[in-house]
């Protein structure tokens, strides 16, 4: 479980979608942020995470701290990175993890968007 928590974070940070799509999450992985309340699919969520390692440098978690579950894990840490004005992204985070067969099935994203504002000139339209 630890390894895949390990190889999901170091896939996000280096931006390799193809290894989130095809060995980190089970095909039919529902992700959820607390955000907006609503579940996607991986596709769309590998779109934002494709937006958000092309807006961001130096994008890296710190901060881990990570509990095993039954069925999963729990992390908190903290996004950091530099948006393209200057400015720096400091984002505290909680996700709850859910795994089958060495593939994350959902992944529940908590975090408090007024630390991320400084993303919203770059968000698509």
């Amino acid at each position: 479980m630890e390894q895949l928590a390990d190889e999901f974070v170091v896939a996000v940070e280096t931006g390799d979608l193809d290894a989130i799509r095809t060995s980190l999450y089970a095909p039919d992985a529902e992700i959820w942020h607390n955000t907006d309340g609503k579940v996607i699919g991986v596709e769309e969520n590998l779109r934002v995470l494709g937006w958000l390692t092309g807006v961001l440098r130096e994008m890296r978690y710190t901060g881990i701290q990570r509990r095993l579950t039954p069925d999963g894990y729990v992390q908190q840490h903290v996004l950091r990175g530099v948006v393209p004005n200057g400015d720096e992204l400091t984002l505290r985070a909680c996700f709850i993890v859910t795994v089958k067969d060495d593939r994350i099935t959902r992944l529940d994203e908590y975090l408090d968007p007024a630390q991320s504002r400084c993303l919203d000139p770059y968000r698509p339209r």
